[in-house]
């Protein structure tokens, strides 16, 4: 079995085709469910985020596998294959483990050093450990991802070149002021209550906003959020919670708007947003921008899919058109961070005269410009030293059912012995019979650990899967026995659970 991961993210695919391709939270237990289902899937675990969506896999067959998890990804994700294919890509043996730790240390994220990821793969692995979908490779590898994460989080100084998407966001809407300075005594509201939202709730509280009002779909989830932020902020900052209802009167007084449900629709069209203004607003079509679709790289799933790939590769090679509402000029009334996917926010709403929009594009094309802190070069090394562990720590464990069942054999052995010179010197006292056994026992033991120890030793290099081979070769081990072992260990209710 390996490891393969298919997915894509704003690495590879415009935010036009993320927010179409994202999966709610029923829609990932699905997934798995149909991964689990399909013959070359053995394991699975989702991670999809308001900027990625990956499916890990362990598999048998490479083709096969790639080709049924870029299926069902197109399927659960509601975009067509045709249409998904170019934006994929597909990383496979080290070069997923590689990718998932380096996701975990947030040198994949769209604002570099982030942290909020490790939360996200937490919640990843929980879901595959709830339905049963990630076995002994998956949490082995996404345990592992979360201690290289933290550490590199705490080896380094990543955090200084990173931070959420949120901070960022506040950073893009006060446009190179000192967002603490920007923000002071403004009124706030928040749409969601979800973790994002609690998110960007506490970080405008600490940066200094005067009151933050939080309206979510379930008024109880908004009211704990405003008791916690009320505990945490004490009387520097009102909070209190409104229905959904109330958003188009709220808007009227706010300040700064931050949305991030999990609406599959717009929360603020342009029209709201005009009208909490006291603005017409020109329904006409913005001027469409022509953007050129990313190259293929050379690992996407393209270079793998069958099925439709010249259609695929005439896609990659063709030029989208999508809408890009140009930012108004003028003082800022009203300054809106869309940090959800699929957006929360019309696009539209930014041609208002007096409105700024930061959204999840807008975000990804700031932060291409961000500088990288040197500490970057420190986490790559981590991540490569931990890649390399990992692997080494894989290839000893599949040895490991092999090393077993030939102890078991050997204690059988020695059993069988032990019971044969009781039978032909029966006159042996206690004292002499254990005296003859443990010597027995140490004799074989003596003979077995040197190359028990050294086939461990070699099986943890690369190429050395073969030594498992060789010891049940050498030493005729019933194959049902070493697999036995393996289920026993695989079935450990006290493996991987986080």
């Amino acid at each position: 079995m390996s490891l393969l991961v298919v997915g894509l993210s704003h690495r590879s695919a415009p935010v036009s085709v993320l927010e179409r391709a994202s999966l709610a939270a029923g829609t990932q237990a699905a997934l798995l469910r149909d991964t689990l289902a399909a013959e070359p899937a053995v394991e699975a675990a989702v991670l999809a985020t308001c900027n990625r969506i990956e499916l890990y896999a362990d598999v048998d067959k490479f083709h096969a596998g790639v080709a049924e998890l870029s299926t069902l990804l197109a399927r659960h994700s509601g975009v067509g294959l045709d249409e998904l294919t170019p934006y994929l890509y597909v990383h496979y043996e080290d070069r997923a483990v590689h990718h998932l730790f380096s996701v975990a240390c947030g040198l994949d994220s769209m604002v570099v050093g982030e942290g909020q990821i490790l939360g996200q793969i937490k919640d990843a692995l929980a879901l595959g450990q709830e339905l049963h979908t990630a076995g002994r490779l998956l949490n082995d590898l996404f345990q592992q991802a979360l201690r290289v994460g933290k550490r590199a989080h705490s080896e380094t100084g990543i955090d200084r070149a990173g931070q959420s998407l949120v901070t960022f966001g506040l950073e893009q809407l006060a446009e190179g002021r000192d967002p603490g300075v920007w923000a002071k005594g403004k009124r706030a509201l928040v749409i969601g209550a979800g973790s994002m939202s609690s998110l960007a709730a506490a970080t405008l509280a600490r940066t200094g906003v005067a009151e933050i009002v939080v309206a979510n779909r379930t008024r109880a989830r908004a009211d704990r959020l405003v008791e916690i932020l009320n505990q945490a902020a004490g009387a520097s900052v009102a909070a209190h919670a409104v229905e959904m209802a109330m958003v188009s009167d709220e808007l009227t007084r706010a300040d700064v708007v931050v949305s991030c449900t999990g609406a599959t629709g717009l929360v603020l069209s342009a029209e709201a947003v005009a009208g909490a203004l006291g603005l017409d607003f020109d329904a006409r079509e913005a001027p469409a921008v022509p953007v050129a679709a990313p190259p293929a790289e050379p690992d996407q799933h393209a270079v793998w899919v069958e099925n439709g790939s010249a259609t695929a590769t005439a896609q990659a090679q063709a030029v989208r058109r999508v809408t890009v509402p140009a930012q108004s000029t003028g003082p800022v009334r009203l300054a809106l961070l869309d940090l959800a996917m699929p957006r929360d926010i019309d696009g539209d709403a930014a041609r208002l005269d007096g409105v700024r929009l930061v959204d999840i594009e807008s975000l990804a094309e700031a932060s291409a410009d961000a500088p990288m802190a040197a500490d970057v070069d420190q986490v790559r090394t981590i991540v490569a030293d931990e890649v390399a562990a990992f692997g080494a720590a894989q290839r000893a464990a599949h040895i490991t059912p092999t090393v077993v069942a030939l102890r078991t054999m050997a204690a059988g052995v020695v059993a069988g012995e032990i019971a044969r010179l009781d039978g032909r010197l029966p006159d042996l006292d206690e004292k002499q019979r254990a005296e003859i056994s443990q010597t027995v026992r140490r004799v074989v033991d003596k003979l077995l650990h040197a190359p028990t120890v050294r086939v461990k030793q070699l099986a943890s290099e690369p190429g050395g899967a073969g030594y498992a081979d060789a010891l049940r070769e050498l030493f005729d081990l019933d194959p049902q026995t070493v697999a036995a072992v393996s289920r026993a260990d695989l079935n450990d209710p006290n493996r991987g659970r986080s």
